[in-house]
């Protein structure tokens, strides 16, 4: 079986331009998938760039393999802080570990943690409808399950 660590090395030298290396994957029958991403979004010639670097370094006479690589993809969730800073400013879904689901805008993100703005209507003391409440709900690193963008075509 192909080393993963070799793999995680080999694409992080041929990583360019503000390019993330977001996850290696290497399966039991040697289907290595590299997902990569960017500030600048990632386009085909950066996965192939990527592929022929990576393909490059490995001897097919010494042990087959089938190489993928491409995007994180835009539903998928958040694997590294910089998908995280990338997306501050934007709508994501948060589960965290308990299973609390929460909506809202990203408003920062570090090593420790991120904090959402979310919005929601809840009935107020004093008001026949309900006003709109707007809090910053906050996160540890380690207790968040899955994070993704939500993708809205408004």
């Amino acid at each position: 079986m192909i080393d993963k660590g070799k793999i995680v090395e080999l694409a992080h030298k041929n990583l360019v331009d503000g390019m993330f290396l977001v996850d290696v994957t290497v399966s039991a029958n040697n289907v290595i998938n590299v997902y990569i991403d960017s500030n600048k979004g990632i386009t085909i010639k950066d996965c192939i760039a990527i592929s022929r670097g990576i393909e490059g370094n490995l001897d097919r006479e010494k042990e087959d393999f089938e190489l993928q690589v491409s995007s994180s993809g835009l539903g998928q969730p958040f694997k590294v802080i910089q998908q995280y800073i990338n997306n501050i400013g934007k709508a994501v879904e948060v589960i965290s570990k308990d299973g609390l689901r929460s909506e809202g805008v990203l408003i920062e993100a570090n090593e420790d943690g991120i904090t959402l703005e979310t919005r929601k209507r809840e009935k107020v003391e004093g008001h026949k409808k309900k006003q709109l409440i707007i809090k910053n709900v906050s996160f540890k690193m380690d207790n968040i399950k899955s994070t993704k963008t939500i993708i809205s075509f408004k």
